[in-house]
C-alpha cells in the first residue's frame, strides 16, 4: 500500500530534515510504502544540498513553489500533485516541525491496515501550548461549532484514501482551509487520538493572531450557515440589549461585523481556478532519494 506523507515547509529546514530522521525510525510494516512530498512554500533560507538515504522511505521529492502561498494552499497543491503525477493509496499532510508527532503515523497506518478507503483524523486530546493559548483555542472550536454547526478538533494531520483526495481537488474549500473543507465533503471519521507535540526547534508559529485567521478561514467553509446564523445572533441580541443599550453592549456586535467582514474576505479565496492552476507555479522538482 502505497502511504505518500505530504509536508508544507517555509524556511525550517532542520526541522524538516529531523523529520525524515524520525519517520525513518519508525517500525513500520513492510506492506506499507512511504514515500514524502516536501512542498517548499518560496523559502528564502537554503536546504542542506545533499542528498539522504533512508531505508525505511522510499522517495523524497521536494516541489519547489514560484511564491510563498501559505500553509493551506501548500497541502492542496501536494493533494494536486500526487493525484495528478503519482501513484498512491493514502495521503497523510503534516506539519513538518514536530508539533505532529512522526510516531502517530502508525495509528494512522493501524487502522487502515484492514479497512477499505476510510478516512482518519487525528483528534487533539492534548495541546503544548501557554494555558491562554490553550483557552484561546477551546474558544475557537466553540465559535466555530455555534457559528457554523460543526465541531472541528482536527487539523492537517490526517491520513485520506485517494477517493478523498479527488473529493478534496474538486472542492474549492481546499485551496482556503483543509480542515473546513475536509468537513465540509466528509461525514464519517475514524477518529484516533492526537497529542500536539512540541516544536524540534524554535517558538511554535501558531500566534494568536494565525489562530484568529485559521478560526475564520474554517468559518468562511460554512459562509452561509455562518451569515444567517450571525444574523438572528444580532436581532435576538439587539432585542436582548435594547433597553441597556451601551457601547460596552454594543461591542459584541462591533466584534461580530468585523468576523462578518473577514469571513466574506476569506471566503474569496475559494478561487477554483486558482487550484486548477496551482502545479504551474511549481518552479522546480528536487529528488533527494
Amino acid at each position: 500500500m502505497k502511504v505518500k506523507i505530504i509536508i508544507p515547509i517555509y524556511n525550517d529546514w532542520q526541522s524538516v530534515f529531523k523529520l525524515f530522521e524520525e519517520i525513518n525510525n519508525l517500525k513500520i510494516d513492510k506492506n506499507f510504502e512511504i514515500s514524502i512530498i516536501v512542498v517548499n512554500d518560496a523559502s528564502n533560507h537554503d536546504r542542506p544540498n545533499e542528498e539522504v538515504n533512508f531505508d525505511n522511505i522510499q522517495s523524497i521529492k521536494i516541489l519547489n513553489m514560484k511564491k510563498n502561498q501559505g500553509h493551506a494552499r501548500c497541502i492542496a497543491t501536494g493533494l494536486k500533485y500526487i493525484l495528478d503525477k503519482d501513484e498512491f493509496d493514502y495521503a497523510i499532510p503534516m506539519d513538518g516541525d514536530g508539533e505532529d508527532r512522526p510516531e502517530e503515523i502508525k495509528n494512522f497506518l493501524d487502522q487502515i491496515k484492514d479497512t477499505d478507503s476510510v478516512t482518519v483524523v487525528g483528534e487533539r486530546v492534548k495541546r503544548s501550548e501557554s494555558l491562554l493559548f490553550k483557552i484561546c483555542y477551546q474558544l475557537h472550536k466553540l465559535v466555530t461549532l455555534t457559528f457554523t454547526g460543526k465541531s472541528i478538533k482536527f487539523g492537517n494531520f490526517t491520513c485520506l484514501p485517494k477517493k478523498t483526495v479527488e473529493n478534496m481537488i474538486n472542492e474549492k474549500a481546499t485551496w482556503n482551509s483543509f480542515s473546513g473543507s475536509l468537513s465540509k465533503i466528509e461525514k464519517n471519521f475514524i477518529k484516533v487520538p492526537s497529542i500536539r507535540g512540541t516544536r524540534y526547534f524554535g517558538p511554535s508559529k501558531m500566534s494568536f493572531l494565525n489562530l484568529i485567521k485559521h478560526s475564520l478561514s474554517i468559518i468562511s467553509v460554512f459562509k452561509k450557515t455562518f451569515l444567517i446564523r450571525s444574523a438572528l445572533f444580532i436581532i435576538l441580541y439587539i432585542l436582548l440589549i435594547k433597553s441597556n443599550a451601551s457601547v460596552i453592549t454594543a461591542l459584541p456586535l462591533l466584534l461580530l461585523l468585523i468576523a462578518v467582514y473577514a469571513v466574506s474576505n476569506l471566503a474569496l479565496r475559494e478561487n477554483m481556478d486558482e487550484f486548477k492552476n496551482s502545479l504551474s507555479q511549481i518552479e522546480s522538482i528536487d529528488n533527494i532519494k
